[in-house]
């Protein structure tokens, strides 16, 4: 960032306040801009962290069985008769 150079006019009484204001104004830039610089740093570090947990996620998940692949355990694809209490008290007509 450029630092700003005033303009001092010939007049020592007039300068002496606007000089101290811009003296408090050039240090309040200066301390935005390196709040600024910091934050911009600290957004780049969590997007790093971002990546790398999308690429865990991502080796995580390559890892897992497809779901066409038959060495898995299917529990609801065999077909199974309802156990219904009400029918073994019925009677059975035959």
């Amino acid at each position: 960032m450029s630092e700003y150079t005033p303009h001092v006019p010939s007049d020592s009484s007039e300068s002496d306040p606007i000089a101290a204001s811009i003296q408090r104004l050039s240090k309040k830039i200066q301390l935005i801009a390196d709040a600024v610089k910091a934050l911009h740093q600290d957004r780049n570090q969590l997007e790093t962290k971002i990546e790398d947990a999308q690429k865990r996620i991502q080796h995580i998940l390559s890892r897992l069985p497809e779901q066409s692949d038959v060495r898995q355990l299917n529990l609801l694809g065999e077909p199974v008769a309802p156990t219904n209490p009400e029918d073994d008290n019925e009677p059975t007509t035959h």
